[in-house]
């Protein structure tokens, strides 16, 4: 199985260890990951908030270069990468005034050919959990975990609809299957703060706190995501989330792939 492999910015810089251990997973898995060759941002949240034509754009510029490979699918593990570019080829197949614009921007034809996946998708629904399961060589052992899911990657459920957005379950039934508890919490699916990790630390303490804390009160020993932001303002924001609310957590912050 080959598919198209978009790291996204982030990949490639603070969530090195996410590439890293996204590759070893799939080569284990048997799924060959090819890069898609010139790949360019998705523009994330400070593209679309400036122009809607750019925020489009760009996803298909990445979505027209995997389909350029020759490949049926792509995969984005950042949550936000992923997001965008569901939203993007959503929004350019409902409007074709839309999808002229982008297609004049960029000089070349959008197929819309090539499916967007999260590598989370494909272990769960394509490769199988049975399958996961005989591969394990070292169980959790009942390691008390705290799926994160956030907001960007079951949200909105018109584009990216591969869970349910309210209760997903796939990451659960992911940590379930290797030997792990996911544990029942309310916070699974509440935003982190995001991108305004910069701009607006106090709301990122705030809601990734509140995250943290409720983490710690299902008795979670770890907390696993599945996008680079999450795991910067869970992880990296911890020791000064600690001391604004003089409360220890120390809760490690993994990615799904690790």
């Amino acid at each position: 199985m080959k598919v198209a492999y978009y790291p996204g910015c982030a990949l490639h810089a603070t969530a090195k260890e996410y590439d890293d251990s996204c590759q070893l997973v799939f080569k284990e898995l048997g799924v060959e990951l090819q890069e898609i060759p010139g790949w360019i941002c998705c523009g994330a949240t400070p593209a679309h908030l400036t122009s809607h034509l750019l925020g489009v754009a760009l996803p298909c510029k990445n979505l027209i270069l995997a389909d350029e490979m020759g490949l049926d699918t792509v995969i984005a593990p950042c949550a936000a990468c992923f997001n965008r570019l569901k939203v993007a080829d959503q929004e350019v197949k409902e409007d074709l005034e839309l999808k002229k614009d982008v297609e004049k921007v960029l000089g070349k034809p959008y197929s819309g050919r090539v499916e967007i996946k999260h590598p989370l998708e494909i272990i769960v629904q394509d490769i199988g959990l049975e399958k996961v399961r005989k591969m394990v060589r070292r169980e959790l052992e009942g390691l008390r975990v705290a799926s994160y899911y956030g907001c960007l990657l079951v949200r909105p459920p018109e584009a990216v609809s591969f869970d349910d957005p309210e209760d997903p379950q796939s990451l659960d039934n992911l940590v379930t299957s290797i030997g792990g508890e996911a544990l029942p919490w309310a916070f699974k699916t509440e935003c982190c703060g995001a991108s305004f990790s910069l701009s607006e630390t106090d709301i990122v303490f705030q809601l990734s706190g509140e995250i943290l804390n409720e983490a710690l009160e299902a008795g979670a020993e770890c907390v696993v995501v599945a996008c680079p932001l999450c795991q910067s303002n869970l992880d990296l924001r911890q020791k000064a989330i600690e001391k604004r609310y003089r409360k220890r957590i120390n809760l490690p912050v993994l990615y799904f792939s690790q």
